[in-house]
């Protein structure tokens, strides 16, 4: 994302403008299930409000990146994910192509190949890979430097049988619980004894239990808020069995 902004911001003082409202909205998709500190990278290099969360699955990432984004780059934790164009792109790069000082601008070249590199209408993750080596190559970056971005935050995920998933409900993006209405009040006092922790539970999609997940500063934090969270839910969204528990 830094790199496509790098090339708009290229593109934009060629042609004397200024960032504006009126200018590309460039911004990153993710979902819940995204480390917190990719999160953090994100909003500190592109600024919080173009980082959206959005409910778990391709069809709600790719729906948040086509409605906020004129250039929306939306992934799963999972794999899944793409770069999708809206038509103000397309108008942004006749505007900067009509103008005689942007005439062979490498930035220029460079956002017009890009709707030809990736898929998107369902993503490829061989394209992707392909793209993000091209852009390290022009960045001139190595695969450790990549890597080293930023350090992802240690984290836990499992899952509690219950009686009936559907009495879990959550907010739409699913970080929070709204229904029963006492579960989330006891998630984010357990959130409170855990320093820079996050937790979330949602009602799985395919089979009767609710998925937990838990992250913070070290292992054994993520592990004990991921024991307690699921603790919470078997007790207050009537359990079946043992919940899981870590540590």
């Amino acid at each position: 994302c830094d790199f496509l902004q790098e090339q708009v911001d290229s593109l934009l003082n060629a042609i004397g403008e200024k960032e504006s409202p009126s200018s590309l909205r460039l911004g990153v998709v993710q979902t819940a299930y995204a480390n917190g500190a990719s999160t953090q990278y994100m909003k500190k290099v592109l600024g919080d409000h173009r980082v959206e969360i959005a409910k778990t699955g391709v069809k709600y990432v790719h729906a948040a990146a086509h409605e906020h984004f004129d250039i929306g780059v939306y992934f799963e934790a999972n794999g899944h994910g793409t770069v999708l164009f809206g038509a103000k792109f397309y108008e942004f790069l006749a505007k900067v192509e009509a103008n005689p000082s942007t005439k062979g601008h490498v930035a220029l070249r460079r956002l017009a190949l890009l709707p030809s590199l990736v898929n998107q209408a369902v993503g490829d993750a061989i394209s992707d890979l392909l793209l993000v080596d091209a852009i390290l190559t022009l960045k001139q970056w190595n695969i450790d430097t990549w890597n080293n971005l930023y350090q992802d935050l240690p984290s836990r995920q499992c899952k509690v049988k219950v009686e009936d998933r559907s009495m879990i409900k959550t907010n739409e993006n699913e970080t929070r619980a709204i229904a029963p209405d006492t579960l989330q009040p006891a998630l984010d006092e357990a959130m409170k004894k855990v320093t820079g922790s996050r937790c979330f539970v949602r009602p799985s999609g395919t089979e009767n239990v609710v998925r937990v997940y838990a992250e913070a500063t070290t292992t054994q934090d993520a592990d004990a808020l991921a024991t307690t969270a699921a603790q919470l839910v078997h007790s207050l969204c009537r359990g079946i069995g043992e919940p899981p528990s870590f540590g």
